[in-house]
């Protein structure tokens, strides 16, 4: 086996699904925490991100290697119409918003083209913008990992050892065995709690979301709520845009030129429009996923597709999401230590490769701001960031540096 699978290449069905399975257990958490905080359906939820990445590896020809998963930034606005107001089917009217802004973008890009974003987002923005991608996250990850030190202390170390150290297919799972692992371990010492897998048995195994009336709303066009959402679609536009340079710096490709940041916008635009249809929040690209990559230098889009189908599965059956939802929160805390601080390293090595000169002040003060704001600011810092961080570097001009003469000779 190669050191890198590339994004084009297939594995065996025998590799794939374990690795598509890695890439579920990544985005899991994180992606039915969203419906948790907000009241909306965890299943529902499950099944829009896997229709959604399909979507979106259609759309971008499966030359972006991104799973699609619930979106923090619309926290706060879904939980107010869905909770406070309950009001639904206007929360999925705002989610349908924010779908049409990102193909309103599309359409715009698709004019006037996608060559200009290399030019306002050089390696210095573009290398600690990534860096705070990773780094902006460790505090979940560390917060995660604080309910029990020793067993997520146990995951990292596994994870880190079999990345380092194993041989052959186990090298390009360490995520999946880690988290394997820690979990057999965390049951050892009593904190799993099987109970709710077994009772699940008892109920109805096979959910289908959509016909749960319930959860199945569709949008209506709820002023409010399209004016508090759609805004917010150019806060996770910028924040794909950051996860599109890591990717690119990752896999060793260029995404924003191959298919075209157009495409990237269109599919993430048609996803979170689909997830509004089927009740589920707005859909966007995972740094745990990217983190993923980057741990096992597998960056086949084979093995997102994979992943987007055994989540459509899991949102279906209800025993197989109660026993992930039944891992550790200080397991997924290890492992997201790893991911989160491998997309923060990625940062450095764009730098690095780039051979960024820091004794110019210019870029002395892009990378501290871009830093200080991405990490600094509690919310939509890595947008913020980068905001700033390319506006700075149109705005400051290095100073004009004199011209060497020679001495006249005497």
């Amino acid at each position: 086996m190669s050191t890198e699978v590339q994004i084009h290449e297939k594995l065996p069905l025998t590799q794939a699904i374990p690795l598509g399975l890695q890439h579920v257990f990544a985005m899991f958490g994180a992606t039915v925490l969203v419906p948790f905080l907000t009241g909306l359906s965890p299943s529902v939820a499950l099944l829009s991100s896997g229709i959604g990445t399909i979507i979106f590896l259609l759309l971008t020809k499966s030359r972006v290697p991104a799973y699609l998963g619930s979106s923090f930034a619309y926290i706060a606005a879904l939980t107010t119409f869905v909770q406070t107001d309950n009001n639904v089917s206007g929360a999925m009217g705002g989610v349908l918003a924010v779908g049409v802004v990102y193909i309103i973008l599309y359409l715009l890009m698709a004019a006037f083209g996608t060559s200009w974003i290399h030019k306002i987002v050089p390696p210095i923005v573009a290398g600690p913008v990534v860096a705070i991608i990773g780094l902006s996250l460790t505090p979940v990850a560390a917060n995660m990992a604080s309910g029990n030190w020793y067993i997520a202390a146990f995951t990292l170390a596994v994870a880190a050892l079999l990345s380092v150290y194993a041989k052959g297919f186990l090298k390009i799972i360490p995520i999946l065995i880690a988290i394997i692992a820690g979990y057999t371990v965390s049951a050892f010492m009593g904190l799993v709690d099987l109970t709710p897998f077994f009772a699940s048995f008892t109920q109805s195994i096979i959910v289908f979301p959509v016909a749960l009336g319930s959860d199945f709303v569709l949008p209506s066009l709820d002023k409010v709520a399209i004016l508090v959402m759609a805004p917010l679609a150019l806060v996770t536009i910028i924040e794909d845009l950051g996860h599109m340079i890591v990717l690119g710096n990752i896999t060793h490709s260029d995404p924003i030129k191959n298919p075209g940041f157009h495409r990237v916008i269109l599919g993430n635009g048609l996803a979170t429009g689909v997830a509004s249809l089927l009740g589920g929040p707005p859909v966007t690209t995972y740094g745990e996923n990217i983190g993923v990559l980057a741990v096992t230098k597998v960056y086949s889009t084979f093995n997102i597709w994979i992943a987007a189908i055994l989540a459509i599965i899991f949102s279906m059956v209800n025993p197989l999401q109660i026993a992930i939802m039944s891992i550790p929160v200080p397991v997924m805390g290890g492992v997201t230590i790893l991911l989160f601080g491998m997309i923060g390293a990625a940062g450095l090595r764009t730098l690095i490769e780039a051979k960024i000169d820091f004794s110019e002040t210019k870029n002395l003060i892009l990378a501290s701001v871009i830093f200080a704001l991405g990490i600094g600011l509690p919310e939509h810092g890595v947008a913020w960031a980068t905001v700033v961080g390319i506006t700075l570097n149109l705005v400051l001009k290095e100073p004009d540096q004199p011209v060497k003469t020679s001495s006249p000779v005497k």
